[in-house]
């Protein structure tokens, strides 16, 4: 049987050490170690290079969607589970797109928890209640997003109320960007950057990045851009 390593990162002590002790009942599991925020958990992934590393979506200092960038990015061989208390398709979608290789409501029983961990360490992908491999992850997102462009567009508005420079910052924002890689990207401050995200968000009528995001994507004033490269099983 071979041992998979895994660390839990949640800012919810309790909720984190449920996590911990379900899956510690696994024999071919071993906790490296635990964080309660989205700077740690990133530094621990760095140093212990689990196999699989679970992460709450929201978390102080950067959150799941912004880890997994990161990991996806460094191509650093950890695979991410990400853990949501609010479960939707288009957030679905949008973890993928960060990289994730599992998507997960938080009310997931503990065996199904673990059966996830189990395919995503083993190279597949985990949505929905279903396993992929990267092509049909790859379908899957393409029927949802054509699903959402339908019932969400809006026919004969093409246009969008954002100027070149805030679609530019947006990009980055699909891509799971902070606003310190966003400024040092684009070559503007850090306020500056600030200030469009806070443009785009009163333009768009939302109240978050992720919010953004999805209201763009359902439009198709963004597309879909994967950091990974796409593989073939």
């Amino acid at each position: 049987m071979n041992e998979i390593t895994l660390i839990v990162a949640d800012d919810h002590p309790l909720f984190r050490q449920g996590v911990v002790d379900a899956l510690s009942l696994e024999r071919d599991f071993r906790i490296l170690s635990q964080a309660s925020d989205g700077n740690d958990a990133l530094d621990q992934i760095r140093s212990l290079k689990p196999n699989v590393a679970i992460l709450d979506v929201n978390m102080p200092g950067l959150n799941g969607q912004q880890v997994t960038h990161h990991v996806s990015s460094d191509r650093i061989p950890t695979r991410v589970v990400l853990l949501t208390g609010y479960d939707d398709v288009e957030q679905a979608i949008h973890a993928m797109i960060a990289g994730a290789a599992g998507y997960c409501a938080k009310d997931i029983e503990p065996d199904v928890l673990a059966r996830t961990i189990r395919a995503v360490s083993e190279g597949r992908y985990a949505v929905g209640g279903n396993v992929f491999n990267r092509r049909e992850l790859d379908h899957w997102i393409d029927e949802q997003m054509e699903g959402t462009r339908r019932s969400y567009s809006e026919p004969g508005a093409p246009f969008h109320p954002l100027s070149d420079r805030e679609m530019e910052v947006l990009s980055c924002v699909v891509r799971g960007m902070s606003n310190k890689e966003i400024a040092g990207l684009l070559g503007i401050s850090h306020q500056t950057v600030k200030n469009h995200v806070t443009s785009i968000l009163r333009k768009f009528g939302v109240e978050d990045r992720t919010q953004a995001v999805v209201y763009a994507l359902k439009r198709g004033w963004v597309k879909l851009q994967f950091d990974q490269e796409k593989t073939q099983e």
